[in-house]
This record gives structure tokens, C-alpha cells and sequence, in this order.
């Protein structure tokens, strides 16, 4: 019996207890065993640091993505997100593995190809506009329809604005009108309701219809003297008319001392005064070779238009001296009319190259001016008195 327990408790012993001897001392050795144990032990954990070093390679391969893109918004975000990358690279390996998603950069990147479509409808867009800006195609003459009609609108000539020099002829004299006299001009017509007019708005009243004020006039200075910028010019602004001034441009590009020069005109055509050819040397037109009647007109003209930036629609003929090849070439030129010498108000629209003025001479009292305004010169037309008023006007 008592061999029996024996045998068993030895079992026991073999079974139990010594294997978690066994134990302990694993356990006690591996509680005070050297570094050097611990690091061949530890291998399992150097795992960590192949993942260490396989952390680089995905941020070398994110580098050529970078590079590969030229556009600098997509590498403004991806060093955003490659650094958090590289401090958490400590805490946990799977971070590494979810690296990759920056892969979804290169789906991206084909954006920057609309850069190049910009640059070129900025291209495209931008040359044809200059070529709109040379073309400064002169506004039609309106079609006329059909309608005769005639109008009283006074159209007054002018020469000189000045006190004649003592020594002036007899012409020159007849010629000026002193800034004294015209201002009291001036003066009646505003207090009498008159409106000025250009040459064209006359134009539209005969072709179309185009109302005209109730009281209409046109002002109008032949030649281009200088006085007509140091005298007319203020005075005419002071009371509110407009004046259309005839120029014969070759003494202008002389730059005679008694002409406006240039700089006046381009001055008075931009604060509103209209500016109309009496060609370049103010010849006798009638008779004389087409060639030279041309370039009469058209070199006083394309001068004007030149330095205003407006169209010449208008002649007045030098001296009131025309031939019906005049009329042919102004029409020819897209002239819609032209002013002459003969004395009257009646303007028709049968004779848009007749128009008709009352000249304001030097001797004229206000009496005889307003006189003028209202005379009716159909009745004294082929008197002996309308006679020697046209003599006088072979003056300039």
C-alpha cells in the first residue's frame, strides 16, 4: 500500500513539478540574462526596422510623381501629406502601406492641359481686334426719300474776326468783322431764339426730314485766319453757337503766322467747332484739268481729316467760283454738299451743292444785320442792288 503512494506521488513530482521548475528557470535566466542574449532573443521585434527601411522606398517613389508634375498646384498638396507620413512612421508600419494612396495624385495631374487652351484664345481673340480699329469708315450720307423740300435757314459767311491794320485795302476791310460787332451779333441771335446748325444737320432736315429748331442758323468762317481761333472761337463758345470753319489747308501747312495752325484746329474740332475743306490753295476751279480739280479738293480734305479724326463732308468754293465738273468730283467723293456765294436763306433739297449764304460784312450795323436775317433776297434777285452785292464776292 504504502509503495503504491509512493509510485504516485513520484508521478506526480516527474509530471507536475518539475516541468514548472523548468520553467521558472527560463524565466529567472531571461530576467538577468546579458544584452548581448536579449539581442539574438529579440529578432522578432527587429522586424520593425526592415519595415523602417522599406518606409524610404515609397517615399522615393512619390518623388518622381512630384517631378513629374510641372504645374505647382499638385506639389503644394503632396508635401503636405508625405510629412505626417514620415513622423508616424514610428508609431505604426500599417501607415506605410496606406502611402500609397498618393498614387491617386497621377489621375490628377492631366488638369494642367487647360493652361495651354488659354493661351491661346488669348491669341486669338486679341488679333482681330486691331483690325477693326484702322477702318474708320465715314458715316453714309442718308439716303434721301424722295420728298422735296426746301427750308429758310440762314446761313451766314464770315472772313476775319478782327480790327482791319490801318493800312488795310479795301477788301480786307469789307473782309472783317470786329469781335465788338460780332458779339452784339451773337448776342441778338440768342436773345432772338436762334439755334445753330451744322451743315449736316441741314443735310438730314432736306434728305429725311429731320426737325429742325424753330429758329435755325449756320455760322460759317471762310479760309482760316487766325483771328478766327483768337476772336470768333471764344466768343462763339461764351454764347453757345457752333461755327463751321472752311479751311484752305496749304497756308496752314506753311504755318503762315495769319493761319491757324494745326494744334488750334485739332483744339477747336474736339471742343465741338466742325471744320470743312476750301481746298489747298484756294484756286479758280472752274475750267481746269479733273486731275488738278482732285487734288484740289481732296489734299484740303484728307488734311483736315487727318488732324481731327472727323469726316469733311462739305466744300465751300473759293471765291464761289464752281463748274458742274466740281459738282461731279465732290460727288464722286462722297462730299453730301457744298456752300456758295449766292445770296439767300432758301435752302432745297434739289441743290445740296447750291447751298446759299448772306455775307456779313465789315461795314454792317446791327441794324443792317438783322435786316439781312429776315430779308426776302427771292425779291431782290436780278435787281441792280443783288448785282453789285455778287460783283463784290470775287474777294476770297
Amino acid at each position: 500500500m504504502r509503495t503504491s503512494v509512493s509510485a504516485g506521488l513520484g508521478e506526480f513530482l516527474k509530471i507536475i513539478i518539475l516541468p514548472l521548475l523548468v520553467v521558472i528557470a527560463i524565466v529567472f535566466q531571461l530576467r538577468f540574462a546579458p544584452a548581448e542574449v536579449l539581442e539574438l532573443i529579440g529578432t522578432p521585434t527587429a522586424t520593425a526596422t526592415p519595415t523602417s527601411t522599406a518606409t524610404p522606398t515609397p517615399t522615393a517613389t512619390l518623388t518622381p510623381t512630384m517631378t513629374s508634375t510641372p504645374t505647382p498646384t499638385p506639389t503644394a498638396t503632396l508635401p503636405a501629406t508625405a510629412t505626417p507620413t514620415s513622423t508616424t512612421t514610428s508609431t505604426s508600419t500599417p501607415t506605410s502601406t496606406s502611402t500609397p494612396a498618393p498614387s491617386l495624385t497621377l489621375t490628377f495631374t492631366p488638369p494642367p492641359t487647360p493652361t495651354p487652351t488659354s493661351t491661346s484664345t488669348s491669341t486669338s481673340t486679341f488679333t482681330p481686334t486691331p483690325t477693326l480699329a484702322p477702318t474708320p469708315t465715314p458715316t453714309p450720307m442718308p439716303t434721301p426719300d424722295g420728298v422735296e423740300r426746301e427750308a429758310r435757314v440762314p446761313i451766314l459767311m464770315y472772313h476775319h474776326i478782327s480790327v482791319p491794320p490801318p493800312d488795310a485795302d479795301d477788301v480786307r476791310r469789307d473782309l472783317s468783322v470786329t469781335p465788338q460787332d460780332f458779339e452784339e451779333q451773337l448776342r441778338y441771335l440768342t436773345e432772338a431764339g436762334y439755334q445753330s446748325l451744322t451743315l449736316s444737320d441741314l443735310t438730314y432736315y432736306l434728305a429725311i426730314g429731320k426737325r429742325l429748331p424753330r429758329r435755325p442758323i449756320i455760322l460759317t468762317f471762310d479760309d482760316g485766319y487766325l483771328d478766327n481761333y483768337t476772336q470768333a472761337y471764344p466768343l462763339l463758345k461764351k454764347h453757345g453757337f457752333v461755327g463751321t470753319f472752311f479751311l484752305t489747308t496749304a497756308p496752314i501747312d506753311q504755318e503762315n503766322e495769319e493761319y491757324l495752325s494745326w494744334d488750334q484746329v485739332k483744339e477747336m474740332s474736339a471742343d465741338g467747332m466742325e471744320f470743312e475743306a476750301h481746298t489747298y490753295t484756294h484756286p479758280d476751279l472752274r475750267d481746269q484739268p479733273v486731275d488738278y480739280v482732285v487734288w484740289q479738293i481732296m489734299a484740303s480734305k484728307e488734311a483736315i481729316e487727318e488732324r481731327t479724326g472727323k469726316t469733311s463732308r462739305f466744300l465751300s468754293y473759293p471765291s464761289g467760283m464752281y463748274d458742274q465738273q466740281v459738282v461731279d468730283v465732290l460727288r464722286s467723293a462722297h462730299f453730301w454738299g457744298a456752300v456758295t456765294i449766292s445770296q439767300s436763306d432758301k435752302q432745297s433739297s434739289q441743290q445740296p451743292f447750291e447751298l446759299k449764304r448772306i455775307r456779313i460784312r465789315g461795314d454792317d450795323t446791327l441794324d443792317s444785320f438783322v435786316v439781312k436775317l429776315h430779308l426776302d433776297w427771292e425779291e431782290i434777285e436780278g435787281t441792280e442792288a443783288a448785282a453789285e452785292e455778287e460783283a463784290s464776292y470775287s474777294s476770297p
